[in-house]
Order: structure tokens, then sequence, then C-alpha cells
């Protein structure tokens, strides 16, 4: 395998996973495709991707369990030789009333959100290592981090851990091979989630200061940054459009 080789974990579904995956199979990646339940989703975007010439295989894993995420990374590692880059959009956002999140609710988004996003790039960081070129992971915050909106407890709890995730990670995979670099994005109004109305867009757009919403380009080129500068380590990047600093009137 002379391509390099891009493993996008949570694009079986037509989101922001998949984007990245059309993106860089457009740029000559041979692709590993990751989904959980969406089996008939990613096989058609598989099949699509052959249409078109890409070098690609789908994987079916639940992300939050250990034993699965490291047969992934094993299988992908056979078939490909190795990876060069992951990308870890795998996430699910409930929207819950604060009086109604339970425990198993923190539980379930940390499984998905934080311990999935760990498993898998520690699985593929530690098959990085010994790959002489190394290689590039990043991870997906979110930029209301910094600014949380009601009704998402569980699941800023999770996506709060990431950027200590992505130090820590790029720390101790450094160590090992100077190499292997980590990164995270926190996405702002990049992908407009479905059934959002007109109003709600429109809100989406004007809570940028660059009035623009609905662009996952923008994160292609984030990922395509932080895969391809050499310096670039342990760093969160708010591709946002401003959102997190604009404090409207």
């Amino acid at each position: 395998m002379t391509a390099p080789v891009m493993l996008v974990t949570g694009s079986g579904r037509d989101r922001l996973g998949r984007q990245l995956v059309d993106a860089f199979a457009d740029q000559g990646y041979a692709i590993a495709l990751h989904y959980h339940s969406s089996a008939e989703e990613a096989q058609q975007a598989v099949q699509e991707l052959r249409d078109r010439g890409v070098t690609v295989e789908a994987y079916q894993a639940n992300v939050a369990e250990e034993g699965e995420v490291e047969q992934m990374i094993a299988d992908v590692v056979q078939r490909f030789g190795r990876i060069d880059l992951l990308a870890c959009t795998a996430s699910i956002w409930p929207t819950i009333p604060l009086e109604q999140t339970t425990a198993a609710d923190v539980l379930k988004s940390f499984e998905v959100n934080t311990l999935g996003s760990f498993l898998c790039a520690k699985a593929a960081g530690l098959a990085m290592t010994k790959q002489p070129t190394g290689g590039s992971i990043v991870l997906f915050g979110d930029w209301a981090i910094e600014r949380p909106y009601k009704d998402h407890a569980a699941y800023f709890i999770a996506k709060g851990a990431i950027p200590t995730l992505t130090r820590m990670l790029a720390v101790e995979l450094a160590e090992r091979n100077p190499q292997v670099r980590v990164n995270c994005i926190h996405p702002g109004p990049v992908l407009f989630p479905p059934g959002l109305t007109e109003a709600e867009q429109q809100e989406s757009i004007d809570s940028t200061l660059v009035k623009t919403a609905n662009c996952p380009d923008a994160i292609v080129q984030a990922v395509q940054l932080l895969a391809s500068n050499p310096m670039m380590t342990g760093v969160c990047l708010p591709v946002d459009g401003g959102r997190t600093i604009f404090a409207r009137e």
C-alpha cells in the first residue's frame, strides 16, 4: 500500500465523518470507514467510494468496547499495512433537561464521546509508534465546552475531557515515537443537524463573527492542517467562526 491510510470513526452515516472520508479519498487516501450500527449506510458509502476508484474497507465496532476497538485497529493494519491518519468523529449528542439527566445518561455519553475517543486513539496511536513515519490523530471536542448551552449536561461533561485527553496522548505517544502527533478540533456550527428550521439555521449563522455556518469544508481544511504540520501537537483548534468569543449585544 503506497497511498496514505485514513481511519475515520463514526463515518457510516452522512455526517461530518463522511465528509472527511469523501474529501480525503479525493486526495488519494485509502479509507478505513468505521460504523457502529448503520451497516446499510456504511456499505452504500463503500460501494460509492469503490465506484470512484477508492481503496476502502468498512469496519464495525462499538468504540466503547476495548476488545472491539483493538480488533478493528489490528484488522485495519493487517489490511492496509499501517494507519497514517485517525479522525475520531464518533459521537452522541443527547438533548436532555438537567432535571431528567441521570447517571446512566452521563455514563453513556462518556462511553461514546470520551472513552471511545481514548480507546481508538490509544490503539491507533500505539500502532503508529511502530511506524517510522509515525502518524497523526485528530480528536473532536466542541466549541461550547467553554460556553455550554442548556439541556446537554451529559454531552458537555464528556466533551469537556477531550482537551486533556488530547494533551495527554500527545505527550505519551511522542515519548514512544516523536513522529506521532495528537491534536483536537472544536467545531462550531459547521454542519446543520437534521430537522433544523430555517429560523434556527439563521440563528446559527448570526451567532458567528464570520456570518457563515453549515460549511463542513472548514473542518476538512482544519484536519488537513493538523495532519500535515509537523510542529502542531497537543493543540485544540477552534473552527467556530468566532462563536466562542462573540457576545452579541
